[in-house]
């Protein structure tokens, strides 16, 4: 399993989506992942604070982390975003994604962002589909 969370973790550095935003794996372990990422003025909606997309793109990451961190392919079925306060730029947000159950072809993961101190930004519940295929990079 080390090998797969060393490979996932080296793929995700290399994704070119993931280092627009610059997020970084802070941990990642089976079923669970946590991950940063700095906000700037580039990410600004139009009332000069973070944008939803930007917030969704963390905790797409940390989906995608926790799902895949079993060897096999899982993709997205359903997303659910709730934004409970606004972030403004240059705060440090940390999104943690844990899979709270897990069969042979639903996960079940929640996601939760933080600011760093400590405040709830936003909550997500998301399904993946889990394929019987392996990682194609592993």
């Amino acid at each position: 399993m080390d090998d797969c969370l060393q490979t996932l973790k080296e793929r995700f550095l290399a994704e070119p989506f993931a280092r627009i935003f610059g997020i970084q794996i802070m941990e990642l372990e089976p079923g669970r992942a946590l991950v940063r990422m700095e906000t700037s003025e580039i990410m600004n909606n139009i009332f000069d604070s973070t944008h939803g997309a930007a917030i969704y793109a963390l905790i797409d990451s940390a989906f995608e982390l926790s799902v895949n961190s079993h060897g096999t392919v899982a993709v997205a079925l359903g997303v659910s975003v709730n934004y409970l306060c606004g972030v403004t730029p240059g705060q440090v947000l940390l999104a943690e994604g844990r899979e709270v159950n897990r069969s042979s072809r639903i996960s079940a993961c929640e996601i939760r962002v933080t600011g760093e101190d400590g405040r709830l930004i936003a909550t997500c519940q998301a399904l993946a589909y889990r394929k019987k295929d392996p990682l194609p990079f592993l």
